[in-house]
């Protein structure tokens, strides 16, 4: 398999898949990402772990819909063109 730009794209949408299927009271609660952990103060700054978790909620909820499509359209494009 050559290193093309559509195997790139590929990639990017199986690591958002990924991200996009993590569960936060199966997964994410079992080695301490829980919905309760990295929620700091008023006026703190975040830290990597609820930056992380933010991200990982933000996918999510915003990349629910387009990654159907998105999805749809790489299987119509492998069994087309194989």
């Amino acid at each position: 398999m050559a290193f093309t730009l559509y195997s790139l794209i590929q990639t990017a949408i199986l690591c958002t898949n990924a991200v996009a299927v993590l569960h936060e009271e199966r997964f994410l609660g079992k080695i301490g990402w829980g919905v309760d952990q990295g929620v700091g103060g008023f006026g703190d700054d975040p830290g990597v772990k609820a930056q992380i978790l933010n991200l990982v909620r933000s996918v999510r909820t915003v990349m629910r819909v387009p990654l159907i499509m998105v999805n749809s359209a790489c299987i119509v494009l492998l069994l087309l063109f194989g």
